[in-house]
């Protein structure tokens, strides 16, 4: 016999109230009542789950861990409930979309504002993540739709083409390199203000150096593109971004971007899933809908 939820509900009320007598009050219930649905769960587990005495109550260790996961159980059910009332609102759709910082900083929003115009009744959960924490969470399904940079590792995935940026370094306006077109052979001499190791970027960065035979001297890494800019305009080093982020930030406190001469530093996005059939029909209409902006 598996618990209910008001049950659970009643159980973290007494465990938080250190009384049964107020957890019963608050869940609408007579003591009794409530006396009896603490004595099934403790029936339904077969321990003991809180010890009783003129004080009031105390979970045994049993009832510690019993709250800690049936505060996670009605955590996903207050997730569900919102989730389902979408639908009874008139959302007839529901996509869970995963996509890297450079999609989300450049692109994203322009497409996603387009979409939602279009099919206006379906509702687009965005979340931001790196490249290969994208495909895996495809691949346990944590996500519908992926949006991850080429090089990551798309085994039992389908991709399909969605957009291309251009890396530039970014320098303040005072920095020695004054052209604004650069091979990284001439940028590798300099302290680099560089994102945190688990970005695709830096991976990139750091198979250019080895190519180059000349170590990435990295000042300071950081978890934003905006905190790269700034960490630049203070002199710590150049920094890596892609032309709009650049655009985006770097303008704003007065830096100067560098393209990156390189073939490397033009980079190619895809749009992912599991399988394109297996999606519903509102899920291929955003693939669809994403993967139309290559040729655009």
């Amino acid at each position: 016999m598996l618990p209910d939820l008001v049950s659970l509900s009643l159980f973290l009320r007494a465990v938080d109230a250190r009384s049964l007598s107020k957890a019963a009050e608050q869940s609408h219930l007579a003591l009794a009542a409530a006396s009896r649905r603490i004595a099934l769960l403790e029936h339904c587990y077969g321990v003991q789950l809180l010890y009783r005495s003129a004080q009031g109550v105390e979970p045994t260790p049993a009832g510690t861990s019993l709250a800690f996961h049936a505060r996670q159980l009605l955590q996903q059910e207050e997730k569900l409930r919102a989730e389902l009332s979408d639908f009874a609102k008139g959302i007839r759709g529901h996509i869970r979309l995963q996509a890297n910082t450079s999609a989300i900083t450049q692109f994203l929003p322009d497409d996603l504002a387009s979409f939602v115009a279009e099919f206006p009744d379906v509702k687009v959960e965005l979340e931001e993540s790196r490249s290969n924490a994208i495909a895996q969470a495809l691949r346990e399904g944590k996500t519908d739709i992926g949006i991850v940079l080429e090089g990551t590792d798309l085994q039992g995935l389908q991709g399909f083409d969605y957009r291309s940026d251009q890396l530039v370094a970014v320098v303040p306006r005072g920095h020695a390199l004054r052209q604004r077109k650069a091979h990284f052979a001439e940028l590798i001499k300099h302290d680099f203000v560089g994102l945190d190791s688990g970005a695709a970027m830096m991976r990139l960065l750091a198979d250019a150096a080895a190519a180059l035979g000349e170590p990435l001297r990295l000042r300071v890494q950081v978890s934003s593109f905006e905190a790269v800019c700034k960490l630049v305009q203070a002199g710590m080093g150049i920094g890596i971004l892609p032309e709009g982020a650049a655009r985006d930030f770097a303008r704003v406190i007065g830096l100067r971007q560098i393209r990156i001469a390189d073939d490397w530093a033009r980079r190619r996005m895809l749009v992912v899933v599991r399988s394109i059939d297996g999606l519903p029909l509102v899920g291929r209409k955003l693939v669809e809908q994403l993967a139309r902006r290559t040729a655009a």
